[in-house]
């Protein structure tokens, strides 16, 4: 393994306990050995060597979720090398691969940490929500009421995937470990200064409050059956004015959370294109698995799938959707203008495989839209505990 002039890597067994088996990215890790790479100018670093499987979890709109390859030979080789293996995501925790983020401390400290709102001036969920101390027993109560007869005209799919999107924002504490698993930026005290710990402190906050917000709304709508909303959350873990006015806040915070993570990988693409267009189509070729594809309610045994094939009835998110994501983050990041003199033979075929999906999704929209036109669709009643087991009907391919 390749080692820059600043670090050394000396193999050793290191007594620090598996830090997970399965996690909500839906891979499997088994027979951990540590590496140590020291630097001599700021501590040491801990990298683990992992052979993994990936549990069979996709993220795509449900849409594009029974789409399957046929064919064979030739076909089934492609697919294959397409998938590619299992270790390949080693290659991105190589100490040459964490050295960067070492180097663009400054650059997130002007680029990144700016995006952040101090709590100061941020929106909280009190100011889109009643307030009995500031409304008054009368007043609070008037409010409810208004916020549960506007609910009342909800239809049920939109409020199952209103609790969907709460639940994956209520699952907070899973996300903020993801990034504090990647040594180059994790927040080792809980207090670090660096500018990668601040924003992963800073962007949590701010996840929090969506989660509160949309919890403190469905409750107080009297919609939904609180109990099973909350347990949904434990298992993860281990339209009016002011309806606008939430959402509206959210999207904002999201805006620039997005605005952060795009210029970050960005960033990459300047730095190292042949890295990140490799990185990215690995990515892309193992799907990109939703935090919340692990949610249950202890009832439904594919409550995520459901929960999926709902949005993608009501055109909450649907595959034409997912394929606009792909095109802006493509054209974002200059991927289809990456010079093949910049770009080694893996990283041109992996440029040329992330720009060709677009193309692939569109095609597998069409076939989905032609087949549904050809045939009544079937259509299948499934009960939400959400709604207090109200059922929905969804059509099934």
């Amino acid at each position: 393994m390749a080692t820059s002039q600043s670090s050394w890597l000396l193999r050793h067994p290191c007594p620090v306990s598996m830090p997970w088996t399965w996690n909500n990215i839906g891979l499997k890790v088994t027979n951990i050995t540590y590496w140590r790479c020291s630097r001599a100018n700021n501590g040491g670093r801990i990298m683990a060597d992992m052979s993994i499987s990936t549990a069979n979890c996709l993220a795509q709109p449900a849409q594009l979720q029974g789409e399957t390859p046929t064919g064979r030979g030739s076909a089934v080789a492609a697919r294959h090398e397409e998938e590619g293996t299992d270790d390949e995501w080693l290659m991105y925790l190589e100490p040459a691969k964490l050295e960067p983020f070492d180097h663009l401390e400054p650059w997130a400290e002007a680029n990144v940490v700016p995006l952040l709102k101090p709590a100061q001036v941020a929106w909280q969920p009190t100011d889109l929500l009643p307030d009995l101390a500031s409304l008054g027993a009368d007043g609070f109560h008037a409010a409810c009421s208004d916020i549960a007869a506007r609910a009342a005209d909800l239809p049920d799919a939109h409020l199952v995937c209103l609790v969907g999107n709460m639940v994956t924002e209520e699952a907070l504490p899973t996300y903020q470990s993801i990034p504090n698993r990647f040594e180059a930026v994790r927040d080792l005290t809980g207090s670090s200064a660096t500018a990668w710990a601040r924003w992963i402190r800073g962007w949590s906050a701010e996840e929090n409050r969506h989660g509160d917000v949309l919890n403190r709304y469905l409750f107080l709508s009297g919609r939904v059956d609180m109990r099973q909303v909350e347990r949904t959350i434990h298992n993860l873990i281990h339209p009016s004015r002011q309806g606008a006015r939430r959402r509206g806040a959210i999207a904002a915070d999201e805006k620039r959370h997005e605005l952060a993570y795009t210029r970050i990988v960005g960033k990459l693409f300047e730095i190292d294109p042949d890295g990140a267009v490799r990185a990215l189509a690995y990515m892309m070729r193992r799907r990109i698995v939703m935090p919340a594809s692990l949610v249950t309610d202890g009832r439904d045994g594919d409550l995520f799938g459901h929960y999926a094939a709902v949005a993608q009835q009501a055109g909450i998110y649907t595959a034409s959707d997912y394929r606009s994501i792909l095109e802006h983050l493509i054209k974002q990041w200059g991927v289809e203008e990456l010079a093949a003199a910049e770009l080694s033979y893996d990283g041109r075929r992996a440029r040329d495989y992330v720009c060709s999906l677009p193309k692939k999704i569109y095609r597998l929209e069409e076939k989905a839209h032609t087949r549904n036109s050809k045939k009544a669709q079937r259509m299948t009643s499934v009960s939400f505990s959400w709604i207090f087991d109200r059922p929905i009907n969804i059509s099934v391919a």
